[in-house]
């Protein structure tokens, strides 16, 4: 698959699934810094460091965020209801799990 540059699909959901991110991640004006796994439909988020708002949200397939920022491949496991975060980018990704999330 292109958007995993030929190697094995790693997410839970298939690379045409549905995701949520930010118009400022999209754009490339903020990078990926938090990524959540939800626990109540397995959907995954991916936000910039703008606070996130529904007028900025925006939906598109995960192999489009992977294209974008190849490294949340190493969140592929993050297990449903965890999120993880990182103080920039380059920097370690901290898992843990989301409070409310079962």
């Amino acid at each position: 698959m292109g958007a995993n540059s030929g190697r094995k699909w790693l997410f839970d959901q298939p690379p045409n699934c549905g995701v949520i991110t930010m118009r400022q991640v999209l754009d490339r004006e903020e990078p990926i810094l938090l990524v959540t796994h939800d626990a109540d439909d397995h959907g995954w988020q991916f936000i910039g460091t703008t606070d996130a708002c529904v007028e900025d949200g925006r939906l598109v397939c995960l192999s489009h965020m992977v294209e974008l920022d190849p490294t949340i491949c190493e969140l592929a496991d993050l297990p449903p209801g965890w999120g993880a975060a990182r103080a920039g980018v380059g920097m370690p990704w901290v898992r843990r799990r989301r409070e409310n999330e079962e």
